[in-house]
């Protein structure tokens, strides 16, 4: 599938401040896959608990802990879902001033396509990725889309 709403410019912006990284169970496996550690050694070393929800710890120069300047994700094969959604997030797919603001902010988003084509691909490219979260308790709102 041809992306003609978004294409990653690697610029690092959204792996930026502290937020929201969720770390789902699934996202967990595929960290620990990842990085080759047992699975609380990834818990210990770089997620945090917020509420019931695991997340990925900000570094002290207030990326994530898996951004480095030059390279990009260091995780990209198994980074977490939200991380891969990214821009298409809920917010953005349900108002049209979100999507414009995440149009002004992200290099990677096509500044000349409409909100409902956008949505119709972000639509379509959550499906086909499997992106969609339905645990609230676990998972990244961001994905939850009903």
């Amino acid at each position: 599938m041809t992306q003609e709403a978004f294409q990653c410019t690697m610029c690092g912006d959204c792996c930026k401040g502290k937020g929201g990284i969720v770390v789902s169970p699934t996202d967990l496996v595929r960290l620990v896959e990842t990085l080759g550690l047992p699975t609380d050694d990834v818990i210990a070393k770089y997620c945090e608990k917020s509420g019931s929800k695991l997340k990925i710890k900000i570094a002290e120069d207030g990326y994530c802990v898996f951004f480095k300047e030059g390279k990009g994700c260091t995780v990209h094969a198994g980074k977490p879902s939200v991380c891969k959604a990214w821009p298409f997030f809920r917010g953005n797919l349900i108002d049209e001033t979100s999507f414009l603001l995440a149009k002004e902010y992200c290099p990677g988003i096509n500044p000349h396509i409409s909100h409902k084509d956008f949505c119709r691909e972000a639509l379509s490219y959550l499906r086909a990725n499997n992106l969609l979260a339905t645990d609230s308790e676990r998972e990244a709102n961001a994905l939850i889309l009903s």
